[in-house]
């Protein structure tokens, strides 16, 4: 039995634009309707998941995907950075900062460390390998890096060298026991565009 799993990622949003953490923000017109035009080249999927954010909620609606949401597809938790710029909080916190982006096992705002959010989402796709067919899941960007990361047995540090675009698919497929990897793909009908995020989108 081979398992799919192809990860789409939000449409850019205010958020994205200013590097700023996720404070809920909604996706722009522009978004929407890039999602909309790409929505009818989506594989078919056996089942079908939404990261809790406003963005990729609104993203899998535009899509015309009727998700369950599922928390362990959550985007890693800032804690008290929440709604913050980067460049604003490394001003104020710069060895904060530089600890966090430096050392996976690091959380100095009071949430996840990166290592936390990786071994979290790896243990959701290997649950994955128990599902026939395809799961099509729309999740947070840092969802697609602890995926890659883990499915290329690559060190945390790696983590925030991946850029991660809006609206683009990211498909792993599982079978004898490894994945294979296939990321970055632009939907079709979507506007390929860059996304700033913190730490690198």
């Amino acid at each position: 039995m081979t398992s799919r799993v192809t990860l789409i990622t939000p449409a850019m949003n205010a958020s994205l634009r200013q590097a700023r953490f996720d404070d809920g923000a909604s996706i722009d017109a522009g978004g929407a309707q890039r999602a909309g035009a790409a929505g009818e080249f989506l594989p078919a999927a056996a089942r079908v998941l939404v990261s809790p954010s406003v963005r990729c909620r609104e993203t899998a609606a535009a899509l015309g995907l009727d998700g369950a949401e599922a928390e362990e597809l959550a985007g890693l938790d800032v804690g008290r950075w929440r709604g913050a710029v980067l460049d604003e909080v490394a001003a104020r916190e710069p060895e904060a900062v530089a600890r966090w982006l430096g050392d996976p096992a690091s959380a100095p705002h009071g949430g996840e460390s990166v290592e936390d959010v990786r071994a979290r989402v790896a243990r959701w796709l290997e649950a994955c390998r128990d599902v026939d067919g395809r799961t099509l899941a729309v999740v947070e960007p840092d969802v697609v890096r602890a995926v890659v990361v883990h499915v290329l047995g690559a060190p945390s540090s790696a983590f925030w060298r991946l850029d991660v675009p809006p609206l683009t698919a990211t498909t792993v497929s599982g079978r004898g026991g490894r994945w294979n990897l296939r990321l970055g793909d632009p939907l079709e009908g979507a506007e390929e565009t860059r996304a700033a995020s913190p730490g690198g989108s």
